[in-house]
């Protein structure tokens, strides 16, 4: 079954104390690490680590027109940073993953189980 690592990390633009560069290292060593992991276990299925907030773009379609803008939809203190999906056999591995995920020290992971998947050209339930 697959499932979605999905990250919410602090934005790092905010005002608040910036990582050292050191500090910035580790983490993407430690990440590289973790996703090597999942490779090598045979469950890694994607990753991605998003850009900031600031430079996302909205689309939306209102009454029939689409609208195209810069900026996040909403502003909060903690923005989507990332997402792992990978297919293990039950919700307690999952979790296992999950405890293992290095960005949880300073941001939240959330656990999903997909409810379909597209699969080689396919949509494929759960």
């Amino acid at each position: 079954m697959r499932y979605s690592l999905v990250f919410h990390a602090p934005e790092l633009h905010d005002g608040g104390p910036q990582p050292s560069p050191e500090v910035m290292e580790e983490m993407q060593r430690l990440m590289s690490d973790y996703a090597d992991a999942l490779y090598s276990a045979g469950v890694f299925i994607a990753a991605e680590m998003l850009e900031p907030q600031q430079k996302t773009t909205t689309v939306t379609r209102r009454g029939g027109s689409v609208v195209i803008e810069d900026g996040p939809f909403a502003a909060t203190k903690e923005a989507l940073a990332g997402v792992f999906v990978i297919d293990v056999e039950s919700r307690d591995a999952a979790l296992a993953w999950a405890e293992r995920f290095p960005g949880t020290n300073y941001g939240v992971l959330e656990v999903r189980a997909a409810a379909v998947s597209y699969i080689e050209g396919r949509w494929v339930p759960a």
